[in-house]
């Protein structure tokens, strides 16, 4: 365990995965203006430096006071090691507030051991539902807003889920979109020439992204959905950084071996978001991702037969597609005017990182 002086602190923001970091920074960096004393619990569940520390440097965010380095495993080992981890950190450190973001394990392992701890919770993102209890991310999510005393959502749809649920009004609050205001904070540095000079890249590509466990985890639906991104490749170039989940049984499944593909490891947040920038279309299952192509205006097709950002479809880019309409829609997408027909949703303006820490030091304050 890597660890600096411990001192107290009135917050403690716990960060797991690339999505985290882009959704904590603005929400950190204002907290520090109104001088709030804060404190960053880095889990490790991702642990690869491109998928981790690039994201801390590029972001502006302050060093971790202390990386927990639980890495990968089953989603039970993984859970009980972040739970182990955070129970000593929140029992040295005895916040005020544990702030969580988005729907990964050491979201949802954070809000219990806080929970158990009487420790309130503040849950950036919340009140998200894709309504399919399969997905992990969403059995993290609805527990975790449960446990919650501040749920801080960023689309008006989540106010109406929270309800549902009996989750009180008072705890919720419309805040906006914290990767918003990283997107557009950072906007002016997403250099797309520069990224496909490094890397080789055409002047016009799909970029896609894949990860999510139905749809890399099974060979041989990892397979059937090489077969497909074949497809798009014969349409156009492929760009697909491969995220360390799937890789073996995409790589194994043939990915690779198509001329028009082009198989790059994960990049920066700076030089991913340049290359979605310049992508024609983006393919993906990812659910930030989806948040990102609405505003930089990208059609987005989103390989799952759901998703807990309808937002991204009414005021977005974003479609829904199975594997055997990738092709026809990709197809479709490249004939599309970029941005065509788009409006952005209600407080996606860059200003959600300052609406969060108003309502965070309110409750601190009560």
């Amino acid at each position: 365990m890597n660890r600096r002086e411990i001192v107290l602190a009135s917050i403690v923001h716990v960060l797991g995965a690339r999505p985290n970091f882009v959704k904590a920074a603005p929400v950190i960096d204002a907290l520090r203006a109104r001088g709030a004393a804060q404190a960053v619990v880095h889990t490790g569940q991702h642990y690869d430096e491109r998928m981790s520390e690039i994201f801390f440097r590029e972001l502006g965010l302050p060093e971790p006071d202390v990386n927990l380095g639980v890495g990968s495993g089953s989603h039970a080992a993984q859970t009980a090691a972040l739970m182990i981890g955070l129970e000593a950190e929140f029992l040295a450190r005895t916040p005020d507030l544990i702030v969580v973001y988005g729907d990964v394990n050491s979201t949802i392992a954070a809000a219990l051991v806080a929970a158990k701890l009487h420790i309130p919770v503040a849950h950036v993102e919340a009140g998200l539902r894709s309504f399919d209890m399969t997905m992990p991310e969403e059995v993290n999510r609805r527990l975790t807003d449960q446990l919650s005393d501040l749920c801080l959502v960023t689309s008006p749809e989540a106010i109406g889920h929270l309800a549902a649920e009996g989750v009180p009004t008072g705890r919720t609050h419309l805040v906006g979109n914290p990767m918003i205001d990283t997107l557009l904070k950072n906007l002016d540095h997403f250099d797309t020439a520069a990224v496909r000079a490094a890397h080789g890249l055409p002047e016009r590509y799909v970029l896609a992204t894949v990860h999510r466990p139905a749809n890399v985890d099974d060979p041989a639906t990892a397979a059937a959905l090489v077969k497909h991104l074949h497809g798009v490749a014969d349409l156009a170039d492929l760009v697909i950084p491969v995220h360390p989940r799937g890789r073996a049984n995409l790589i194994a499944a043939g990915l690779d071996t198509h001329p028009g593909v082009h198989v790059l490891e994960p990049l920066g947040y700076i030089d991913f978001l340049a290359a979605v920038r310049g992508a024609a279309t983006v393919v993906t299952d990812s659910g930030g991702l989806q948040e990102e192509t609405t505003i930089l205006g990208v059609p987005c097709l989103t390989i799952r037969p759901n998703t807990e950002r309808p937002i991204t479809i009414t005021h977005g880019t974003n479609r829904l597609v199975t594997f055997d309409d990738l092709v026809p829609q990709t197809r479709k997408a490249l004939e599309t005017e970029r941005g065509e027909g788009t409006r952005k949703p209600p407080l996606w303006d860059g200003a959600a990182g300052p609406r969060i820490a108003d309502v965070i030091m309110e409750f601190l304050g009560e």
